[in-house]
């Protein structure tokens, strides 16, 4: 399996985000270790084609370590991609996955913040007086208040800000443009960040990274994911703390508030609809408020 190969055509032709690259590298890495682990293909080399067999003995072995069912159909989707591209490159292939039957998802509600619990987030005793402290609560209300994804976010520049129009232009996945909409106090967190950023000397030139470090080189996912669950850990006691748990709450607020789930769907950049149907389900205790309030026998 030469998977070093179809990496560099993910990266440069196809152009995926490298969190994305690194979930595909590390599927691929894994299933290429298990056949090695296979007494019969201990001189596997570069040009195998994974068969059937192969992959329901994956499947099984995924399943028997405690995998849960989304783990497994995301570690299939990243072998049918290189299958795939084989194909593209001209290697006669039966597709195997025409025999294989993956395993049902089951369906989980996606965990959110309660609003109540999001305002205690204004409390400025959470936050230190200073650049770090700006920052932080910056991120916080970017997350919240536009529902962008942790990648989408960390890939900022300043130039992506349209303060008179009152908006910023997202990046999402396959370099999808989308325009959100900022509100006031938003534009006023950002213009206070953007003085101290500037004072420290970091630049705010509109092809600078938005979001810098303490020492002024480019944010990275884990330091946003850790701050993010220190500040949820502060309001909430959910079992789930992360960047897209702020997106849940987005999605979940705004529809909560009256908001169309096409609009939500063009907000969080959604390919089609059903991904964003998911959040009705978490607005169940709104349609109960709504029953009680207009059926006279409530």
């Amino acid at each position: 399996m030469n998977i070093e190969v179809f990496i560099k055509y993910l990266r440069y032709e196809k152009r995926y985000s490298e969190h994305t690259i690194k979930s595909y590298e590390t599927d691929l890495i894994q299933f290429r270790n298990f056949i090695l682990s296979e007494s019969e293909y201990k001189n596997l080399d570069k040009a195998f084609i994974p068969d059937f067999n192969l992959i329901r003995r994956w499947m099984i072995n995924l399943n028997n370590s405690g995998c849960t069912s989304v783990t497994i159909n995301r570690k299939l989707s990243s072998l049918k991609s290189y299958i795939k591209y084989l194909k593209k490159e001209g290697v006669e292939i039966d597709d195997p996955f025409e025999k294989i039957i993956s395993p049902k998802n089951k369906r989980r509600l996606p965990e959110f913040v309660q609003e109540a619990q999001m305002n205690k987030l204004d409390n400025p005793e959470f936050f230190s007086n200073d650049f770090s402290g700006l920052r932080d609560k910056f991120i916080l209300e970017l997350f919240y208040n536009t529902g962008m994804r942790l990648s989408e976010l960390i890939e900022l520049k300043h130039g992506d800000f349209n303060l008179s129009g009152e908006n910023v232009k997202v990046f999402g996945k396959r370099k999808k443009e989308r325009i959100i909409p900022l509100n006031l106090y938003t534009i006023n967190i950002y213009n206070k960040y953007c003085e101290s950023k500037n004072e420290l000397g970091f630049s705010v030139d509109k092809n600078s990274y938005l979001f810098v470090t303490d020492k002024g080189n480019k944010m990275y996912g884990n330091f946003v994911y850790r701050k993010i669950v220190y500040y949820l850990g502060l309001v909430t006691g959910i079992d789930k703390k992360s960047p897209h748990v702020l997106r849940h709450t987005f999605a979940t607020h705004m529809l909560n508030n009256g908001a169309d789930l096409n609009v939500i769907k063009e907000l969080l950049g959604h390919a089609g609809l059903a991904a964003t149907q998911i959040y009705t389900h978490n607005s169940f205790e709104k349609i109960k408020n709504i029953y009680k309030r207009a059926h006279p026998r409530a």
